[in-house]
C-alpha cells in the first residue's frame, strides 16, 4: 500500500502508469508488477505499507548500498526470494523513464 504524504509519486501498476498526489492512496494487489520513482522534477513522501509483514530492513538497507554504488543488480537478484521482489521488464516503465 502507497500513502503519499507530500509532493509527487509516478507508479506502474501492471502496464499503465499514473502519478499520484499528496492525500492519494493505491493498493497494489497480490502479484501485480508495479514500480514507483518521485514524478518528474518532483520529490516524494511515501508511507509503504507492506502486507504481510517480513523482515525488509535489509532490502531497503541494499537498496541504500546499491545507491552509493556499493552493490550491484546481482545481489538484488540473489535476494529475490527472501525479500519476496521479482524484478519484471515494463516496456510502459522503460519508455516513461525515458521520457523524465
Amino acid at each position: 500500500m502507497f500513502y503519499v504524504i507530500d509532493g509527487s509519486l509516478r507508479v506502474l501498476l501492471g502496464e499503465a502508469i499514473t502519478v499520484l498526489s499528496a492525500g492519494d492512496f493505491l493498493l497494489v494487489p497480490p502479484h501485480t508488477p508495479h514500480a514507483f520513482a518521485a514524478a518528474p522534477g518532483c520529490t516524494a513522501d511515501v508511507l509503504f505499507t507492506f502486507t504481510p509483514g517480513m523482515a525488509r530492513f535489509d532490502y531497503l538497507r541494499l537498496l541504500g548500498r546499491v545507491m552509493r554504488g556499493e552493490a550491484g543488480f546481482e545481489e538484488i537478484k540473489a535476494s529475490s526470494e527472501r525479500f519476496d521482489n521479482h524484478y519484471v521488464d515494463s516496456p510502459a516503465w522503460n519508455a516513461a523513464l525515458a521520457a523524465g
